[in-house]
């Protein structure tokens, strides 16, 4: 019984094997959690630390459904998994966050942007396009943004066609087609929340992105007034609280020159502008997944240092085993924290790990970030 009262040993199965999986552990470790993985391939980043590790598809309903019929809880690192042996797991007991339904609706752009709609959340115009879609209504809407509706991620599954000179990029897939936004910043909030619907929101993180449409930069707090604050963590709040997820989302906004705000889109996890909470606030994204996702109170979400935040991605010509050029120079400025996944080889723009920036003055933290990313490269 008295085991029982102190610890919470659980045993939690994480579908994906990348790095959020391994921060995520890293953060487990403290609560006595214990860890499986499912991944595809057998050096994933998460697969030296979990507790067991389990090579298959998460996208196949038997590999997914034989993993998980032991678990007390699932949850995912990424959306591309398979709902249907997710619904059955959930159906027979097992705890699944987010929760499987949720996951149908947002791994689906198209289902995502209805329900924005259908909820009255403040989105961007779309529509659906396929591979019947003529060249002549792409040329009609220019410029527009084209996004696979399934599939996409850091990135990849995004086109922006401004000229008719793109629409050879277009997706003849299953995609959506939304105005081009004119907006003036990309924001990013991360808002949790547990079974018994408490929720906890981050301060907003201000993202900005690479010619591969990838976060190659963030800081926060985010250079806002305190009115566009306010208005984008209840924004977040009344997202999470709309899908009724449990877990952790990440509420990706636009801000408009006008003031007004626009959800993006969504992810239901443990998302790369949260990083920095790892060393900026008193509970980092990954400890408060596992908090919301276990049903425990969630921790505080306040900022104890500003951060900026870069992402350590492959050099653009490199193929082969992964090298990190300037490593010692970086780590002599202050303020520095290496996050590095445990990728044993590099090619051009693949994640190899982030660099965390801390200080009291924003300003500071973002110029010594600059330094940073201009000093370490990802080399083979």
């Amino acid at each position: 019984m008295e085991k029982e009262l102190v610890g919470i040993r659980q045993r939690l199965g994480i579908l994906g094997g990348g790095q959020l999986g391994r921060m995520l552990i890293q953060e487990a470790i403290s609560y006595d959690v214990h860890i499986d993985v499912m991944e595809r391939t057998v050096e994933a980043p998460s697969s030296i630390i979990a507790h067991s590790y389990t090579v298959g598809e998460i996208t196949d309903y038997d590999d997914v459904l034989k993993f998980g019929r032991d678990k007390d809880v699932i949850t995912v690192e990424i959306e591309n998994v398979n709902i249907e042996a997710l619904k059955e797991l959930e159906m027979n007991g097992v705890k699944v966050f987010p929760q499987p339904h949720i996951l149908e609706i947002i791994k689906d752009k198209g289902l995502q942007k209805q329900f924005y709609i259908d909820h009255n959340i403040p989105t961007s115009s779309f529509e659906l396009t396929s591979n019947s879609t003529s060249i002549e209504h792409y040329k009609s809407k220019i410029p527009f943004v084209h996004k696979l509706r399934t599939g996409g991620y850091d990135g990849n599954g995004v086109q922006l066609i401004r000229t008719s000179n793109d629409l050879g990029n277009v997706f003849e897939s299953d995609s959506i087609l939304e105005d081009m936004i004119p907006f003036t910043k990309e924001l990013s909030v991360i808002v949790a929340r547990n079974e018994a619907g408490e929720t906890a929101v981050y301060q907003t993180v201000e993202c900005e992105f690479n010619d591969a449409n990838m976060v190659a930069f963030l800081f926060s707090p985010a250079e806002i007034d305190i009115d566009t604050e306010n208005r984008a963590t209840e924004l977040a709040v009344s997202v999470i609280n709309a899908f009724e997820i449990v877990g952790l989302l990440a509420v990706e906004l636009f801000l408009l020159p006008n003031g007004e705000l626009l959800v993006n889109e969504v992810a239901p996890r443990p998302h790369n502008s949260g990083h920095h909470t790892i060393e900026c606030n008193i509970t980092s994204q990954f400890e408060q997944h596992l908090r919301s996702i276990l049903n425990l109170p969630l921790g505080e979400t306040e900022m104890i240092r500003k951060g900026a935040m870069i992402n350590l991605l492959g050099e653009a010509g490199y193929d082969g085993p992964a090298k990190y050029e300037g490593m010692p120079e970086a780590l002599s400025y202050p303020g520095v924290h290496v996050h590095l996944y445990g990728k044993a080889s590099t090619r051009g723009n693949r994640k190899m790990g982030h660099i965390t920036v801390t200080n009291s003055n924003l300003t500071e933290a973002k110029n010594t970030a600059q330094k940073v990313l201009e000093t370490v490269r990802v080399i083979a």
